[in-house]
């Protein structure tokens, strides 16, 4: 006689067919358990004789697996719930309750499905299916004390997302009550404000009981200060962590400090470290949307794109990306292409940051500023502690003329994220825009330039500002500080601008090519190169008015309105999520 592998104590021939049933669902034949359970149903349906209450329970609940294997989930929520009537039915006029298995199946001792795992599988269900308060109920329903680990961490997460703080708390804590090694848990409390001290306080048995894990109270000191915004302390303490032997070169770690020096505006670090990430783990999924936004502000198109193709390989099933391949259209001036391909991140992941900051972008370039600010400040409330969020949307205040809106907002993240460089020239930035404020401006552009003389968007706006007042001199002394230790498109290109100011053609035409060595793409470089070329050729000027009166007026106005749209696109361009 033989016999199922997973089922030495009984022939084959005494199962019955929902054992067998059973055992195909535990050995992941799924398309079969779905065929056969399906006409099993049937048959049951045709005669309610035919099975006991108890087995219909069960073919309802492997039936329903099977459709959620298949990503069927309204189909498998509707069978899950006929299984529940079933099962509440059969608590009523059945005593067989469910064994641990250890004992034979026999019509009076069935090993039946939990319950409690069937609620789970329904609210996964309604996640998927985005109704997330279904999810809730479903859960919420089962007794505190029948749930387990995953329930309350789910529920922790549904909790969070609806803004029921106090309960996702509760339910964080609950998880780590039961398993004091939650990581995900321990980051969950940490971004809804849980003090570190307490958080640690949770695992303080665990981390004294096994050997080798003292780095963990260091690690939630990390993320501690990562979730308060403070990202100077957040990198120290996490290079500390990295540093150590046992945690060198940990992807996760080299990740989270690429993402820190991305926050805090040091983006030369930002793409080291994603680098150093790839490059262990060349399946790496998690940041490379930052990553490749990095790239593609640096002008590294052709990185970009196959940096995208990369990804697309590993999972098109991931936000990242999507984003990135709408990082490559945003820059290459492809707005309706961003517009389309950041929708489709948020459709895969709406908590991606990076999918709605290129949403709102794309949006905004388009003018359609009012759904552009939806994005944005949807984006502030999933990170309030990044800054970009918050640059996107004062400067959809700013491009709809409301200075007032933007001049508070900026105020707002000045008091909460603290003075730092970078909030320092934002506020900046908002003040540059009303004749009344330009002093204040100023005030605020020195304080950051003395605490991070290197800080891009500082000095930018700094030179603006030396502009305005033509102090062309003083310009050309920032700018020449600045780029001592660094070298970047937009401060060679504004280099070059001053020195043409000053009449030293020679170093402004060195200052456009360096720039564009950088940006092959900059049309601002390209446009001052030309105009540099056109002048130092006068006794050519005759040839080229007579060459332009035979070639027709259409291809400068073309040109001149690639340059208007540049120029446009260069005035935006630092908003959009730029560090």
């Amino acid at each position: 006689v033989q016999r199922s592998a997973f089922s030495v104590r009984r022939p084959v021939g005494s199962m019955s067919v929902v054992e067998h049933v059973r055992e195909m669902a535990a050995a992941g034949l799924h398309s079969n358990v779905r065929l056969l359970s399906g006409l099993l149903l049937t048959m049951s349906g045709n005669n309610p004789e035919l099975f006991s209450p108890s087995q219909k329970y069960q073919l309802l609940v492997y039936h329903a697996d099977s459709l959620f294997h298949d990503k069927e989930y309204r189909n498998a929520v509707s069978k899950y719930t006929m299984a529940l009537q079933q099962k509440k039915a059969l608590s009523k006029t059945s005593k067989v309750r469910p064994s641990t298995g250890n004992a034979a199946s026999t019509p009076q001792s069935q090993c039946l499905p939990s319950e409690i795992e069937v609620k789970y599988k329904m609210a996964e269900c309604y996640t998927m299916l985005k109704q997330d308060k279904d999810a809730i109920a479903i859960l919420d329903g089962i007794p505190s004390r029948q749930r387990t680990p995953k329930i309350n961490m789910m529920l922790a997460n549904l909790y969070k997302k609806a803004g029921q703080e106090r309960s996702s708390v509760t339910s964080y804590k609950e998880v780590l009550r039961q398993c004091p090694l939650a990581l995900d848990a321990i980051l969950g409390l940490l971004s809804l404000s849980v003090k570190g001290a307490e958080v640690a306080s949770m695992t303080i048995n665990v981390i004294q009981s096994i050997p080798n894990l003292d780095w963990l109270s260091v690690w939630i000191k990390a993320y501690a200060f990562v979730h308060t915004g403070d990202n100077t302390r957040a990198i120290n303490t996490i290079c500390s962590l990295e540093k150590k032997s046992l945690l060198r070169d940990n992807v996760d770690l080299l990740g989270s400090l690429a993402d820190l020096y991305f926050r805090a505006g040091d983006n030369k670090n930002s793409i080291l470290k994603f680098e150093q990430a790839q490059m262990l783990d060349p399946y790496l999924i998690k940041g490379m949307d930052v990553y490749g936004y990095l790239l593609a502000r640096e002008g590294r198109l052709e990185d970009v794109e196959n940096l995208g193709c990369r990804l697309f390989n590993i999972s098109d099933q991931h936000a990242e990306p999507w984003v990135v391949s709408g990082c490559h259209s945003f820059y290459s001036k492809r707005y309706s292409r961003a517009l389309y391909l950041g929708a489709k991140a948020i459709q895969l992941n709406s908590n991606s940051v990076q999918a709605l900051l290129l949403k709102g972008a794309a949006l905004r370039n388009m003018g359609r500023v009012q759904e552009a600010i939806i994005h944005f400040r949807e984006a502030i409330r999933l990170a309030p502690c990044r800054l970009d969020c918050y640059e996107g949307l004062i400067e959809c205040y700013l491009a709809s003329n409301s200075i007032r809106e933007a001049m508070v907002m900026a105020n707002n993240v000045y008091k909460t994220l603290g003075a730092n460089a970078q909030t320092l020239t934002l506020l900046a930035t908002v003040c540059l825009e009303d004749p009344v404020t330009q002093e204040k401006a100023k005030t605020l552009l020195d304080k950051a330039l003395t605490q991070r003389p290197d800080y891009i968007k500082a000095v930018v706006k700094k030179a603006e500002l030396l502009s305005r007042e033509q102090k062309y001199e003083d310009g050309i002394a920032l700018l020449r500080n600045a780029l001592a230790n660094q070298s970047d498109c937009v401060l060679h290109r504004i280099l070059g601008d001053f020195l043409v100011a000053v009449n030293e053609y020679q170093e402004a035409m060195d200052q456009y090519s360096i720039a564009l060595s950088l940006d092959p793409n900059d049309q601002k470089s390209l446009e001052g190169m030309q105009k540099m070329e056109k002048e130092e050729s006068p006794t050519d000027a005759t040839q080229e008015e007579d060459v332009d009166d035979m070639e027709g007026s259409g291809e400068e106005g073309d040109l001149e309105g690639s340059d208007s749209e540049a120029a446009q696109w260069a005035d935006q361009e630092q908003w959009f999520g730029m560090q």
